[in-house]
């Protein structure tokens, strides 16, 4: 988001956790949402999701429209559920509580701070490798000593930007965003000549069921990886922002990047099956592999910016999700804890890990089984929706919102059990036993077509979706016919 603070005030750490944004804080046009999104999403990892969509045995075409379709819904529903904060002024998570209840709402509080936390971490981790490749390739070292000392680095730039919390992650936004933009273009011109459009072509079309994995692969990887904080910044924005804007910068902002990254990226994993492999191993060090030597540490720059970009808005938000599951510390201790976290789950990928991939598309599918449940049912429960929040009500258990309605948490966990029924990764040991359902259903079992399709993310999002549309209409409908409430205190 756009700077909007007075000219030469200085840095300081924000002191805002859950409470509401006053109206006197909420400046900003919807437009100036692309530089939050923009900088989050511009990480050439975009470029190593190329080689993730081929890896499902789709052709090239496939991929693409995968990826388009995708990314393009995925940060849609980002945009939707963006148009909660400047509703509501409150945090994504504390939002939330209106469909929840207010302590209900620590289940997916809790389901959202573990997808975060592990979103940053997956990114550290990434950047690490990144960093050690290259010094590698330099011949500067590139052993655990570089790696220890590219962890400290990254782990400091995230930690520091969530601790300090939204003005300074706005102002790394728009350098991010400029630095990662200017040279992502000149790495594509470099690597342009390694494409080669006969080979990509050739690369042989797959199932309609090959292709559905790959199109929710996209999603959990992009957009349904970010629902859980969308409000996070919009609440910043006047109340009288177009809703429209919004849903439309946001929406943009998220994807415009991703896209781009992504048609390159399986240009260049379609051109060399070497290259597809190795990405598998190392998502951002196998890309310096097709580099010239005086770009390398260029590329380490925008790889380390891009990816603490996305970290950095995951940290701020984990920190939030982690106070409304009931923490009850500052929201930048909150962070601090969660950079502890990310600091023990980046150290056990990048020194113990020996299956990057496959733990992370397990990763994914697994938690975007219940955030997209939880997306289903805060999406509907947007819908219903014909007045603004009762911000108040928001933090109080026996305000209107309640304290735990047992419909939307039985809802929620009946779409996680169908989802987790719907969804296999045999990548990942520790996670055989999903895909439950598969075979009752006559969908094959696990290794049958369907088992890598990842249909359960879709079916836990519409049962989310359509259940709270059919449960809850009146539920909203006697929560908007009471008068405002008086203030109260976040808790």
């Amino acid at each position: 988001m756009a700077d909007t603070r007075e000219p030469g005030r200085q840095l300081q750490v924000e002191t805002h956790g859950l409470d509401v944004i006053g109206d006197a804080d909420r400046k900003g046009t919807p437009r100036t949402l692309f530089w939050p999104w923009f900088g989050a999403n511009v990480s050439v990892l975009g470029l190593s999701y190329g080689a993730f969509a081929l890896g499902f045995g789709i052709s090239f075409w496939q991929a693409l429209a995968a990826g388009v379709l995708g990314i393009l819904a995925s940060f849609l529903l980002c945009g939707f559920i963006a148009v909660a904060g400047k509703r509501g002024s409150a945090p994504t998570m504390v939002l939330s509580r209106a469909a929840y209840g207010v302590r209900g709402n620590r289940l997916p509080s809790v389901v959202s701070w573990v997808l975060t936390v592990g979103w940053e971490t997956v990114l550290i981790a990434l950047a690490t490798m990144a960093t050690a490749t290259v010094f590698t390739r330099l011949g500067w070292g590139g052993g655990t000593e570089t790696e220890v000392v590219a962890l400290i680095v990254v782990c400091a730039l995230t930690v520091v930007g969530g601790v300090m919390g939204f003005d300074l992650i706005m102002r790394l936004q728009t350098v991010i965003t400029v630095i990662t933009g200017v040279l992502t273009i000149v790495y594509v011109v470099l690597v342009a000549d390694h494409i080669h459009w006969a080979t990509v072509s050739a690369v042989p079309a797959g199932s309609a069921q090959e292709f559905i994995g790959a199109l929710v692969f996209m999603m959990t990887g992009f957009g349904l990886g970010w629902v859980n904080a969308a409000a996070d910044y919009s609440r910043y924005l006047p109340r009288t922002s177009s809703s429209r804007g919004v849903i439309g910068w946001t929406t943009f902002g998220g994807s415009v990047a991703p896209l781009l990254l992504l048609l390159f990226g399986l240009l260049l994993a379609g051109s060399s099956p070497a290259l597809n492999k190795a990405i598998a191993a190392d998502p951002i060090g196998a890309l310096t592999t097709i580099l010239p030597t005086w770009f390398l540490v260029p590329f380490a720059v925008v790889a380390v910016l891009g990816l603490v970009g996305g970290a950095v808005l995951d940290i701020y938000s984990s920190g939030l999700a982690l106070l409304s599951a009931g923490l009850p510390v500052p929201r930048y201790l909150a962070a601090l804890v969660d950079g502890v976290l990310m600091i023990a789950g980046s150290v056990y990928i990048v020194f113990f890990a020996d299956d990057f991939l496959g733990q992370f598309m397990g990763f994914l599918t697994t938690l975007g089984v219940p955030i997209a449940a939880w997306c289903g049912v805060m999406l509907a429960d947007l819908a219903l929706r014909r007045r603004d929040y009762d911000e108040a009500d928001l933090y109080r258990p026996a305000g209107r919102y309640g304290d735990v309605p047992l419909a939307p948490l039985l809802l929620t966990l009946a779409a996680t059990a169908l989802g987790w029924g719907l969804v296999t990764n045999t990548a990942a040991s520790w996670l055989t036993w999903q895909g439950y359902l598969l075979g009752p259903l006559g969908l094959g079992g696990k290794s049958g077509a369907w088992a890598y399709a990842n249909l359960g993310v879709l079916a836990a999002l519409a049962l989310g979706f359509l259940g709270t549309l059919a449960l809850a209409r009146g539920r909203v409908r006697a929560q908007e016919a009471e008068p405002p409430s008086a203030p109260v205190t976040a808790v």
